[in-house]
């Protein structure tokens, strides 16, 4: 894989981090800014509901940028969020630069994917995808514990000062290292809609925020989760999390090469169905120590292995490719969304051990829609097609 690529995972590692870490530096901000702490949670909530509406506004807006000029414009913006977020004097000016942050990262992630894949022959765009994808796991596994830990010597203000410095040197090394990109031919906004009347498009971005609201669902109260099936609390618990991180980076990487050799919808069959009993299980293999280390493991791995194939497959159902990736990136955050409602609610019904089966009903509901997908005579031809891929493609 070329080196502009872990360029471009570098960007992706920096947007991340600024979409993530404020987890960690919660209870300063509601110290410093004389805030509840559920207050300072909504700078997550202004974050994600920003780049759910940015993404595809964005990338419509930006159609006609040279492609390298609109990374770097995205990670500049994405510094200046990070800037305003570290000077502000107030809450309402900290919300402020987590919406401008979010309007970088929402411009950032789909180009980034879009220009990864642009260089590189059909057979390696899956690993391109786990490329980019893989500076967002990073920044999960490395990025939010490390300015959490940041946090305490620095205060948040630091630790967004710091993401906003890493992000301009990043944009710095984009302007040097990587080529310039003519946008893509001019099309009208009826031609650049049109993907999005696609059933098939519309039904792989149903399949999106499915599986994020399935899996998020429960990561979010994965703590109490665990404390009520092995009565496990505390650093533990930040070790089977680090665990869970571990698997994300290795999911993701297997989900790249999977695409790559075996097609978008076999490797996505295969996910969901991994994804699934892995899910509806949770509650009766995390009673230990060792078993709830080995299921968060395995489930991660299944559900970061997810992201390499949705979105070679978004690519491969035809053009506005960059439309299309900017509304699945929406869909994520759609789902992330609401994940922790629904979350809450089965919680306050039903309670918390049966959040798992309720999010392996949303996978087999998932499996259904890939299904009605692979009986379109459309993508038949792309299995096709992939398969004839295979057998030249080296693992």
């Amino acid at each position: 894989m070329s080196a502009r690529l872990y360029l471009l995972a570098a960007g992706a590692f920096a947007v991340g981090t600024s979409a993530y870490v404020v987890s960690g530096v919660l209870p300063a901000v509601s110290s410093e800014l004389h805030v509840s702490l559920t207050a300072a949670g909504q700078l997550a909530t202004a974050f994600a509901l920003s780049y759910a509406v940015g993404a595809p506004l964005l990338s419509t807006l930006t159609g006609r940028w040279e492609r390298r000029t609109l990374l770097i414009a995205a990670l500049l913006l994405a510094a200046l969020g990070n800037v305003i977020a570290a000077v502000a004097s107030n809450y309402p000016v900290l919300i402020v630069g987590r919406v401008v942050a979010a309007l970088g990262a929402a411009a950032y992630t789909p180009a980034a994917t879009l220009f990864a894949t642009g260089f590189l022959p059909p057979a390696e765009r899956g690993r391109a995808v786990a490329v980019v994808f893989g500076g967002l796991t990073f920044a999960l596994v490395l990025g939010v514990p490390a300015g959490s830990l940041l946090g305490d010597s620095l205060g948040y203000r630091g630790v967004f000062g710091l993401i906003a410095a890493v992000a301009a040197l990043v944009a710095i090394a984009v302007r040097a290292a990587l080529p310039r990109v003519d946008a893509p031919p001019a099309v009208s906004l009826k031609e650049r809609f049109a993907g999005v009347a696609d059933r098939r498009v519309q039904t792989v971005l149903v399949m999106t925020v499915l599986s994020v609201l399935a899996t998020m669902s429960v990561y979010i109260y994965i703590v109490p989760l665990l404390d009520e099936t092995a009565d496990l609390t505390g650093g533990v618990v930040s070790v089977l999390l680090l665990v869970y991180g571990l698997g994300a980076v290795l999911g993701n990487w297997l989900g790249g090469r999977a695409t790559d050799r075996f097609g978008s919808l076999r490797t996505l069959t295969v996910v969901l169905i991994g994804f699934t009993v892995v899910i509806a299980t949770l509650s009766l293999t995390a009673v230990t120590v060792a078993g709830a280390g080995i299921a968060l493991f395995v489930w991660s791995l299944f559900t970061w292995a997810f992201n390499p194939p949705i979105q070679n497959l978004l690519l491969e159902l035809g053009s506005g490719g960059g439309l299309l990736l900017a509304l699945n990136a929406s869909a994520i955050y759609l789902g992330a969304g609401l994940s922790a409602i629904v979350g809450g609610v089965v919680i306050h019904l039903l309670g918390v051990r049966f959040l798992p089966p309720i999010a392996a009903v949303l996978g087999l509901v998932v499996l259904a829609l890939i299904v009605t997908l692979r009986r379109n005579p459309q993508l038949q031809t792309i299995e096709h097609l992939d398969a004839e891929t295979e057998e030249r493609v080296p693992v």
